[in-house]
């Protein structure tokens, strides 16, 4: 990662291409009735071949939203996409045919962000409902990145146990995998447990019996099938359903901070922490060469990073003075904090926060795009380290006091204010699915909801790509 990071500071790697936002999808037909959930839908999320009306002040706008999935070794294995949660609850209640509407908005959208290019390896999961498995437009989607999860709807129109193990079956073979929600609570979908990947169940009620039990369903009928627990509130949650098999984990436990005022930072952080003081006391080229000579790892880390990314130049580089010039001192301070942050990379949930700050880093950067340079590399710098306690699991305090932070950088992360505290806001509430939350902060920094969520999607491109 550390490789692909260092060639982007030193501007050898192209920017990805801008995400676009997502495009309105075409309705096939008319609503039925007086829908009040449909027409709700269709005014936030028009479904129109024609450009959409521009909407109402305060009307709310259509975005992705994400959450990641972590595997076993706690590393991001994919996301959960959805449409803002404040769409998706005002047609919670509504008819089967808004759900379909609500099924195609996101589909497109995923479509339109092109997500098979967007997430590599990393599976994109999308909750439809029954009926619409058999709907054409899932032909667009990338099979082989899609993980289906069909849910139940109350409403007349649900497809044969028969026509829907057949339709199951087609998309199983064209490479989509498929996730049944917990046959405990939804047992209309039993009969499909024969062809399920993953099986989908809540942290809230699991406990061991009932862990137990899906276990035995899993080994009897759904033999080829993982479990995937979502809504993990904490790290003790997410141990305990480690400890009962489950193979993937979504929730907020992701981001949760504990009480960790006994640890310290890890030992390999020293060197760095005294190389980035002194660098801020605007020691000379040669101290700081120096210092880093001291550290053999850190040298030849160094000379390799900057060879392999500065191989424009004639020759390689073989002197630390001459890299360190090269790279100049801005770049060489974010580099050493980028260093910091990968030094508790590999840890609990390590890897899962870093990549989640790296995605807060350049969104708040993209979105400054128009600033100074010193302020964008500050907009950086907040997005990253502000999960720097979780990556490194000790205390906020302990984390930054060797990082000889500028003011602003400071307020933002310590006291929650100061001029840059507003973008960490807007890119925080980009991960949320709180789309009154995201629209206050937006209209905050004078920005677009949806201009923030196309920065978030190619800041998630980014941050995948500079990691694999």
């Amino acid at each position: 990662m550390l490789k692909a990071l260092f060639g982007w500071l030193f501007g050898s790697r192209p920017a990805p291409p801008a995400a676009r936002a997502p495009a309105p999808a075409a309705a096939r037909g008319a609503p039925a009735g007086g829908d009040p959930g449909f027409s709700k839908l269709n005014r936030d999320a028009p479904l129109r071949a024609q450009a959409a009306p521009e909407p109402a002040t305060g009307a709310p706008a259509t975005f992705l939203c994400r959450e990641a999935v972590l595997g076993r070794n706690q590393r991001i294995a994919g996301y959960q996409f959805m449409l803002q949660e404040g769409t998706h609850a005002r047609i919670r209640h509504s008819t089967r045919r808004v759900h379909h509407l609500y099924a195609e908005v996101l589909v497109r959208s995923l479509v339109h962000a092109d997500i098979g290019e967007l997430l590599g390896h990393r599976l994109a999961f999308i909750d439809l409902p029954d009926s619409f498995l058999a709907d054409p437009s899932l032909a667009s989607l990338p099979a082989r990145s899609m993980v289906l999860v069909p849910t139940p709807h109350a409403d007349a129109g649900a497809p044969a146990a028969d026509a829907l193990r057949d339709t199951i079956e087609r998309l199983r073979q064209q490479g989509f995998r498929i996730a049944l929600p917990d046959p405990t609570v939804q047992p209309a979908l039993t009969h499909l447990l024969p062809q399920a990947d993953f099986i989908i169940v809540h942290a809230q009620g699991l406990d061991a019996r009932r862990g137990l039990q899906l276990s035995n369903i899993a080994l009897e009928i759904a033999p080829n099938a993982r479990l995937l627990v979502r809504e993990l509130p904490s790290i003790e949650e997410f141990r305990f359903c480690y400890k009962l098999g489950a193979t993937l984990f979504q929730g907020p436990f992701v981001t949760s901070r504990e009480d960790w005022r006994e640890r310290e930072l890890p030992p390999n952080t020293a060197r760095i922490s005294t190389l980035i003081a002194r660098l801020r006391a605007d020691a000379s080229t040669h101290e700081l060469a120096d210092l880093l000579k001291q550290d053999a790892a850190l040298s030849l880390r160094l000379l390799r990073y900057i060879n392999s990314a500065a191989n424009a130049l004639p020759q390689p580089v073989s002197s630390i003075e001459h890299a360190l010039t090269l790279l100049g001192r801005e770049k060489l301070h974010r580099w050493l904090i980028l260093l910091v942050c990968s030094a508790g990379g590999g840890g609990e949930r390590g890897s899962a926060a870093l990549e989640t700050a790296l995605v807060r880093g350049r969104m708040m950067e993209l979105l400054g795009a128009a600033r100074a340079s010193a302020e964008r590399e500050a907009l950086f710098l907040v997005g990253l380290l502000s999960l720097v306690d979780v990556i490194l699991q000790v205390p906020m305090e302990k984390a930054l006091a060797p990082l000889a932070l500028s003011a602003d950088i400071d307020a933002a992360l310590r006291a929650g204010g100061g001029p840059l505290q507003p973008l960490l806001a807007l890119a925080i509430a980009c991960e949320r699915s709180d789309s009154e939350g995201l629209r206050e902060a937006a209209e905050r920094c004078g920005i677009r909801p949806e201009q923030a969520s196309a920065c978030h999607l190619q800041a998630l491109s980014w941050a995948i790509q500079i990691q694999d």
